[in-house]
């Protein structure tokens, strides 16, 4: 059995950080007979998790924050990397989704009587700056209102950073306030056009060429576990595709409405649930995209499912 754990821990998280709860499971992990790495520097976790996974050494790799967090170890990883996550973010629909322990006492036995599950992922393939970027996503890819916002988030934490707050970068639901009502001012709804591909004929069919509203999802969560996507399965090789034709933050709080209460937005007019292995989205003008809680970038996107690519550790 590998006994190498590596702990990944974001430094500028704040006196808040999770960096004491990192560095109590790394405590109980090597009372354990583990040997324990904390690291702060993702491109040093990169490179030791990658040594060690390619020696099959490595037990697992802790992300220590959200959903963000795992889709980043994802990223900087090679598949099969065993990763779990002592949750520290927001919204933490991972870690809820497959209830992984939230304490470092809980998240250290589990590690100590874990398994493996082979999960799908999601990459999105856009242009930034000139130049062809793919990134890869664990719960959900959103365009439009949801990244505007999200964007809002991650620039006020940027400037909670750089001030010097007490709390660093850390954020809360609260944190979303300013932004959403700034988005709620400046945002302007534009068209979507959502294709998807047909493997069987080789072309893409248009799904909706007049959303205002457009998710891909790969696990069927969203917000504060808002079932956007009710069918949506994180192992089945398939992507789920919710768009929305509404064009005002009215009919963005009727959907969020409608599908709090046991996921009947499917049933409002304008609304499409769809799936596929692949989608491509463009937009009359620049939209922005978010992936897990981080900005993206601007549409158009090719979206697609990578089955398999996520090693995800669990209890037994």
């Amino acid at each position: 059995m590998p006994d190498c754990v590596i702990i990944s821990v974001n430094p500028k998280a704040g006196k808040r950080s999770p960096l004491r709860r990192a560095e109590e499971l790394q405590y109980l992990l090597r009372e354990k007979g583990l040997n324990v790495q904390l690291l702060t520097d993702l491109n040093e976790v990169a490179e030791k998790a990658n040594a060690l996974q390619r020696k099959q050494q490595l037990r697992a790799l802790v992300g220590c924050g959200g959903d963000g967090t795992a889709a980043t170890l994802v990223n900087l990883t090679d598949p099969g990397t065993p990763i779990t996550l002592l949750a520290a973010g927001t919204a933490n629909l991972l870690a809820k989704h497959f209830r992984l322990a939230r304490t470092p006492g809980g998240l250290a036995d589990m590690i100590l009587n874990s398994k493996t599950l082979a999960l799908d992922a999601g990459k999105v393939s856009f242009e930034k700056n000139g130049e062809q970027q793919e990134r890869i996503f664990l719960v959900m890819a959103g365009c439009g209102f949801d990244a505007a916002v999200v964007s809002g988030v991650h620039a006020y934490r940027e400037q909670r950073h750089q001030a010097g707050h007490k709390r660093g970068a850390h954020i809360s639901y609260f944190s979303y306030i300013k932004p959403i009502f700034k988005a709620l001012t400046n945002y302007r709804f534009a068209k979507m056009s959502i294709e998807r591909y047909n493997a069987e004929k080789n072309v893409w069919e248009c799904l909706d060429d007049s959303a205002r509203w457009a998710f891909v999802f790969n696990i069927n969560r969203y917000g504060w576990g808002l079932p956007l996507a009710p069918f949506a399965k994180e192992n089945d090789g398939l992507l789920d595709a919710v768009l929305m034709r509404g064009g005002s933050v009215f009919h963005g709080c009727l959907y969020t409405a409608a599908a709090q209460c046991f996921g009947m937005h499917r049933f409002l007019p304008g609304v499409k649930l769809r799936q596929a292995a692949r989608f491509r989205l463009t937009a009359e003008r620049p939209l922005p995209f978010q992936l897990d809680g981080d900005p993206g970038g601007t549409l158009p996107v090719e979206i697609e499912v990578l089955p398999n690519r996520l090693t995800l550790l669990v209890r037994k």
